[in-house]
């Protein structure tokens, strides 16, 4: 299951350390990245798992289609489809321009191998984590665009770097 998929992508807020996740929520609060997720991902459809699906605190994204993959047969959530494997949601979404994997851990393992583009807003400190990003191999992706930030609430510089793949897994 190697084989690139052009309309995945994967958007994520990642440490130095590539932790996402700490007790089924984000590590930090940034305000800024929230809204340059909802810029990309709006009018897209954003994949995720159960547990990142549960985190939300208002439920489905509105204005995405929301897909949320779980191994339960019997879980439904309101305003998502549902889907039981990754060759499930790849055809589910094969029309679409771009699809937004936007987490956990696990689902952005999965995908990775299949991903053409990474959206990502990289925190310059490491945070305790119980949930990661996947080893990211930057000699398989060129960045296609980048931004340097710094945030005076949480005290900490981060960068918005937009990563295209130009090497096979």
């Amino acid at each position: 299951m190697s084989d690139l998929h052009s309309n995945i992508a994967l958007i994520a807020a990642v440490s130095k350390n590539l932790a996402i996740g700490k007790d089924n929520d984000l590590l930090f609060y940034l305000p800024s990245d929230l809204k340059r997720f909802k810029r990309i991902t709006t009018g897209h459809t954003i994949v995720m798992g159960r547990k990142t699906f549960q985190s939300l605190p208002n439920g489905a994204l509105p204005n995405r289609r929301n897909i949320v993959i779980t191994k339960s047969d019997d879980m439904l959530f309101e305003g998502c489809e549902v889907y039981h494997s990754v060759e499930a949601v790849l055809e589910a979404v094969k029309a679409e321009s771009e699809v937004f994997v936007i987490g956990g851990g696990e689902i952005y393992r999965q995908f990775y191998p299949l991903a053409s583009k990474l959206y990502l807003t990289m925190v310059h400190q490491n945070f305790e984590g119980d949930t990661f990003f996947p080893e990211v191999n930057f000699e398989e992706w060129e960045v296609s665009s980048r931004e340097d930030l710094d945030d005076e609430t949480n005290n900490f510089s981060y960068s918005n770097i937009d990563f295209k793949r130009i090497l096979p897994v």
